[in-house]
């Protein structure tokens, strides 16, 4: 099952930082395309080792 989280990209001196707003998950990158997909790895990984449940019971 597919969810959608919103994310929010800012740059900080030479790399951009990207957090998920409803996981606190953040990451970063060179590249706005590098910091996406580390985003989504890291949020991916997340919820593997947490559960989509355990969001859920704190929202």
């Amino acid at each position: 099952m597919n969810r959608r989280f919103n994310a929010v990209i800012t740059r900080e001196d030479k790399f951009y930082v990207a957090r998920c707003i409803e996981l606190g998950v953040i990451s970063q990158g060179l590249s706005i395309e590098e910091t996406q997909a580390n985003l989504r790895e890291a949020v991916e990984l997340y919820i593997e080792s947490f559960g989509y449940d355990c969001w859920m019971e704190y929202n």
